[in-house]
């Protein structure tokens, strides 16, 4: 006895189709075989025949997009594909190859028919009743055998009872501002990763999921509550762009209550006129939303209402003609006060970037207060107000919600003396808020102050703050749009300032620059540090000997610097060397400020020239630096380098281990054994050494470089 499964491809697509329904045809037809087996009694799909017909080629030339081919994906899934160019044969067609009662056929006593199609469906179901006693299902959305003679004896079952198929159309507007503010009020955490993962899963309950949008005043700083992803981490800038990655649209109106509900209420009438829309979904507690659900139920619309406990209209809760559900019953948010306890540990900022947060802008304007206080107490309703004033919060009940989620996660301590607050500060966001703004404002400063320049240009900023190696740490500096995050908020926070400036090279071109505050305005001055000597007169005085014993980490960059300049215009006869290039090869060792103050102690010695240079391969002229081979500093260390490479080609030509002990022990004099180490490092940055893969600490040397050649041949009688 056989069971058959006959899918009318051509008619559950061209369904599909004019519903505006998209669907997962592998999943369909995995399902379709998988619920035939299971509503035949079978112990497995194997056992069951499974065929789809359709006109093949037709359905190839109609492929969307990436999909893959339908005839492939149902082959794939364990059917036969019966290809049939012309509809009107279709039946024909299988009755002739499949249930012919002349052939030697096995016996059918399970058949099960998807499609639609009453030319199909008749002669097949007519037949088979004729040759075998079997059991007919007919699967569709709607039963084409009412009032035919078969509509008794053949079991009908709707795509919504089966396999989860949903044929209805719904369209899902959440009121994002009214919802997140409620779930807040209520003492929730907005977790926005969870909400988006709940609200998708639940709407695709009601059927296919056309529209989803997100209403709020984005944009607007501090219009919405704390908002956090999966990590605990806040996000609520990120917000927007969360959404578009969840297929979920932000809707931008203005801020308050009526904007919202103008907007969402338009859309919602407007989309009501489409065929093709059979349910409305509206996540918002607001009452007046009553008349516009009313005039969908009125369209025949199926109406579902998402609100939150608590904060819903009365007059929504006792709506008979809509369907009333709670996000906090179909989510599991977390709530504030479970943070108490659990604080600051609880709170994973290796979880991912640690972007700028409203938990950052409290720290930083908790640090404004306070030092503008001079190390007194702050005063909370002095927070409070300072916090609306940056515009980190719009309002007073929100800055009071954000100092007790703050006291809830351990940023604030819990113990409040009087009206004061103080900060954790051992914190992980506090510690790296304050450590990531004072890195920006000191390089901001420096800068200024070194160059004696107005402002600093924003591409310079981001490059300088790229080597600030106190920043590399897990989920800070990751990138260029990391610095950016952190820069454009202190901008906002009021720590710098933010102006467009002409373009040098083009007046009419607009370019971002950043400054410091005027001194009225000073947030925060940057800490106090042993900065080097930066005057040209000062760096003029210093020989190379005292730069080794008061300034190290610049004299180690002097010697980086010539030695890289020098190998460069040597070997491309070229009488300069980019500065943009000579950074980036040189930024893995600058520390702070080392390339700067080398390149200006080099110009103050007249050892080195920056200026701007004709670039053959450039329209714009591009600085440059040039350096003076006689002068007696440059003279002094490209000696002492060759020393180390006719060092290294004894070692070599001997056939001896390149390490830094052996080229110790060869140095007995010439140079100072704690400099063999640098000289190691700046060899394998220009290309001379290469470590040994297979032996760490020893070397090879690559004896056809430039400038071995040209010491070797030095060597020479």
């Amino acid at each position: 006895m056989a069971a058959f499964l006959i899918v009318d491809v051509d008619d559950l697509l061209e369904h599909f189709r004019q519903r505006g329904i998209m669907i997962d045809l592998q999943e369909l037809a995995v399902g379709l075989r998988g619920g035939a087996a299971l509503a035949a009694g079978l112990v497995s799909a194997e056992k069951l025949r499974a065929i789809a017909v359709a006109n093949w080629q037709v359905q190839t030339r109609e492929l969307i997009g990436g999909m893959l081919e339908p005839q492939h994906v149902f082959r794939t899934a364990g059917y036969e594909v019966f290809n049939v160019p012309e509809r009107g044969r279709v039946a024909d067609e299988l009755l002739e190859n499949y249930f012919d009662y002349d052939a030697n056929h096995e016996p059918v006593n399970e058949l099960i028919i998807v499609s639609t199609s009453r030319s199909l469906i008749l002669p097949l179901v007519r037949r088979v009743q004729m040759t075998y006693t079997a059991r007919i299902r007919v699967w569709g959305d709607k039963n084409v055998l009412v009032d035919t003679s078969l509509a008794d004896t053949v079991v009908f079952q709707p795509f919504e009872t089966l396999l989860g198929i949903q044929t209805k159309n719904v369209a899902v507007y959440i009121d994002f501002e009214n919802i997140s503010i409620s779930l807040n009020q209520n003492g929730y955490i907005v977790d926005l990763d969870h909400l988006i993962e709940r609200f998708i899963n639940r709407a695709r309950s009601y059927g296919h999921v056309v529209k989803l949008s997100a209403y709020a005043p984005w944009g607007q700083r501090g219009s919405l509550p704390p908002m956090v992803d999966k990590y605990g981490q806040e996000i609520s800038d990120d917000t927007p762009a969360r959404l578009m990655r969840a297929n979920i649209e932000p809707v931008y109106h203005l801020p308050g209550k009526n904007s919202a509900d103008i907007r969402i209420a338009r859309d919602v009438l407007n989309d009501a006129t489409s065929n093709h829309i059979d349910g409305f979904i509206l996540a918002s507690g607001d009452r007046d939303f009553n008349d516009v659900l009313n005039t969908l139920v009125g369209r025949n619309k199926m109406v579902v209402v998402w609100g939150v406990n608590g904060s819903t209209s009365k007059q929504l809760e006792t709506n008979p003609s809509i369907t009333l559900e709670y996000i906090d019953d179909f989510t599991n948010l977390q709530l504030h006060s479970s943070l108490v306890k659990s604080a600051p540990a609880s709170f994973d900022v290796d979880g991912g970037a640690f972007i700028p947060s409203q938990w950052s802008s409290l720290v930083i304007q908790y640090d404004r207060i306070l030092a503008q206080s001079n190390g007194r107490d702050v005063n909370d309703e002095d927070l409070i107000h300072q916090l609306m004033v940056v515009h980190a919060v719009n309002s007073h009940s929100l800055a009071e919600d954000l100092i007790t989620q703050a006291v809830s996660r351990g940023i604030l301590n819990d113990v409040r003396r009087g009206n004061t607050v103080t900060i954790n500060d051992n914190h992980p966001i506090v510690k790296r808020t304050r450590l990531i703004t004072e890195r920006i404002v000191q390089r901001v400063h420096n800068t200024l102050t070194v160059r004696n320049w107005d402002y600093v240009n924003y591409g310079f900023l981001l490059n300088g703050l790229s080597m600030e190696r106190e920043l590399i740490q897990p989920g800070m500096n990751m990138d260029d749009q990391w610095r950016s995050q952190w820069i454009d908020a202190l901008v906002r926070e009021q720590v710098l300032v933010r102006e467009l400036v002409s373009h040098r090279y083009n007046p009419d071109d607009l370019v971002p620059v950043i400054k410091m505050p005027s001194s009225a305005n000073v947030v925060m001055l940057p800490p106090t540090e042993n900065i080097e000597p930066t005057a040209e007169t000062e760096w003029s005085r210093i020989g190379l000997v005292q730069l080794w014993q008061q300034f190290e980490i610049t004299a180690e960059m002097v010697y980086r610097v010539l030695v890289s300049v020098e190998q460069f215009t040597s070997f491309r006869s070229f009488g300069w060397c980019p500065l943009g290039s000579l950074h980036r090869r040189l930024k893995n060792f600058d520390s702070q400020m080392a390339f700067q103050q080398s390149v200006e102690y080099l110009v103050a010695q007249g050892a080195a020239l920056i200026s701007e240079y004709d670039n053959p391969l450039s329209d714009y002229r591009t600085k440059g630096i040039s350096i003076d081979t006689a002068h007696v500093l440059v003279r002094q260390i490209v000696a002492e380098r060759d020393t180390v490479i006719r060092c290294l080609l004894t070692l070599y030509e001997q056939d001896k281990m390149i390490t830094v002990d052996s080229v110790a022990s060869l140095l007995s004099m010439g140079v100072p054994r704690d400099r063999i180490e640098l000289w190691f490092s700046i060899m394998e940055t220009e290309n001379v050494l290469n470590p040994t893969l297979a032996r760490p600490g020893q070397y090879s040397l690559f004896r056809t470089h430039h400038t071995v050649n040209l010491v070797a041949d030095a060597r020479k009688p």
